[in-house]
């Protein structure tokens, strides 16, 4: 192997790791806006609990004596 066939090589590799980490990079913020999207949905339902579905005058009452 002559040294400018070394040299392409080696900056062939430093290219391909430049254009992997900026990708990553990429990536990385993609996933980050969709988890926030996520959080974001998830905190807006206003969906009732199971339990709720089941016994609807569960917890809506209470009953006391003195």
């Amino acid at each position: 192997m002559d040294i400018a066939e070394l040299s392409m090589s080696l900056n062939q590799n430093r290219i391909m790791s430049a254009v992997g980490t900026a990708m990553l990079g990429k990536t990385l913020d993609l996933v980050e806006g969709q988890a926030d999207m996520m959080t974001d949905t998830m905190g807006s339902m206003n969906t009732p609990s199971l339990e709720s579905l089941v016994y609807p005058t569960s917890g809506t009452q209470i009953d006391m004596r003195i």
